[in-house]
């Protein structure tokens, strides 16, 4: 087997989070051929990309003009996470900073339905907290308009189907979330999801009526549900539970009334796209035909009928496909560079589950050199947090180890995150350590593995 040096893994490219067109033949998309995430669109699969920014920094998103050739992205400046807001005329090449406030943040809130305004949430007028703004689509700087001050770590998610309202997310903690609806018309802003203790509220989007808002929730769970909540009423509804696992996300199309939402099986993405036929319903259609590992971020095209999304797994680097929304079928329309390396030779792992001391069985992915012979060394690789998971998306690194003959193991010990509230507090205050027994349960559990060099 050929191995290959570190620096060609780490010349591995992304491209992830598409963005169609008004007319839906072209997809914008970021991609960090040059080393940094940049803007790029392409025509359609197949066809030869073109790069549209070119700088030092990295730009952070790009979202087409529902109306317009011209798209808005964001870029920071040496990392400094202060994200000014862009727009790009895509047909003259023009390039114009409409925030222009260096020493602020600034968070994308979406175009509204005609691309004439959009809105943000930034910390300008007080960097402890963030504000909600609407700007005019060639406005600049002090052309914002202030239309709520804020308390809080504020972002925002998305335009009502009238243009008058915007839903503001509130985060408090990595598990504890607020929705509130704001009237950009007069400033009236509404606490929609009260609630007693810690509930995560987030994925929210607007119902096609514009009196509800779909989102995913463990208010009244263990994992994570898609809920409806009645705007009129302030009453919740089951839309799908997921199981046992979690509902991690919902987009929809408001024109056509189809949906999207994804659950997180055991780290795994698993994707249903169909038609909200009845408020509280949805009908799936065929299921999309997607490499097996993390799929997120859709976007929608013009009419419904087509989304596109960012699909990545251990075996393949990340890059936007395009599927039909009635049958599935799809299409890989860009192509990240894999440095020559032959795809091939990517290895997939094997999804384990290793008794701990109390009787839990931990969740983990245990990769293994393609061309093992006896026993190979071992590395184990825990996730970091406050709260998170290890997911079978593509690592550099991982597969330069397992190219040069290492085994790699990634517990998900208690405490992580996508597998329930219940299971992410078990390592909590006192018990803190018991995650540690867990690393433990794993090297006793890799130690009796006929592959791992004991």
């Amino acid at each position: 087997m050929t191995t290959y040096d570190i620096e060609r893994y780490l010349n591995i490219r992304s491209a992830y989070g598409g963005s169609f067109a008004p007319d839906g033949e072209r997809l914008a998309f970021l991609m960090n051929t040059t080393g940094t995430a940049q803007v790029w669109t392409v025509d359609g699969p197949g066809e030869w990309p073109v790069q549209r920014t070119f700088y030092d920094d990295r730009v952070t998103f790009v979202d087409y003009s529902p109306e317009r050739e011209e798209l808005a992205f964001g870029k920071d400046q040496g990392g400094d996470e202060r994200a000014q807001l862009y727009t790009l005329n895509t047909e003259t090449g023009e390039i114009t900073n409409r925030t222009r406030r260096a020493g602020a943040k600034h968070r994308w809130g979406g175009w509204d339905s005609d691309g004439e305004r959009f809105a943000f949430a930034s910390n300008r007028r007080d960097h402890e907290v963030f504000d909600i703004y609407v700007q005019d689509r060639d406005g600049t700087g002090d052309d914002a308009e202030l239309v709520h001050e804020g308390e809080g770590w504020l972002s925002l998610s998305g335009w009502s189907p009238e243009d008058d309202r915007l839903i503001v997310h509130e985060a408090h903690s990595s598990f504890d979330h607020d929705v509130h609806v704001l009237d950009v018309t007069d400033g009236g802003i509404s606490h929609v999801t009260p609630h007693d203790g810690r509930a995560r509220f987030s994925s929210v989007e607007w119902g096609p009526d514009g009196n509800s808002l779909y989102l995913v929730t463990d208010h009244n769970s263990d994992t994570l549900q898609l809920e409806r909540l009645d705007l009129s009423t302030g009453g919740f509804t089951v839309v799908e539970d997921g199981g046992e696992w979690n509902v991690d996300g919902v987009s929809i199309d408001e024109e056509s009334r189809r949906v999207a939402y994804s659950r997180n099986v055991d780290g795994y993405t698993a994707l249903t796209v169909g038609e909200l036929v009845d408020a509280d319903r949805i009908d799936p259609n065929e299921s999309p035909s997607f490499p097996e590992g993390v799929i997120g971020g859709v976007s929608w095209g013009p009419d419904g009928e087509r989304y596109a999304t960012t699909v990545t797994a251990s075996s393949d680097n990340a890059n936007v496909h395009v599927a039909d929304a009635r049958t599935g079928e799809s299409a890989r329309w860009t192509n990240a560079a894999t440095a020559g390396i032959p795809r091939d030779t990517f290895v997939e792992p094997q999804l384990v589950h290793v008794p701990s001391f109390d009787g839990r069985e931990v969740p983990g992915f245990f990769s293994v050199p393609e061309d093992a012979e006896g026993e190979v060394p071992v590395i184990v690789d825990i996730h970091g947090g406050p709260e998170s998971q290890r997911r079978p998306s593509f690592s550099t690194v991982k597969q330069y180890f397992l190219n040069n003959g290492y085994a790699v193991f990634e517990p998900n010990v208690r405490g992580s995150s996508g597998y329930g509230k219940e299971y992410a507090s078990l390592d909590d205050v006192r018990n803190r350590m018991d995650s540690v027994k867990d690393l433990k349960a794993g090297v006793e559990w890799l130690q009796e593995h006929p592959v791992a060099d004991a």
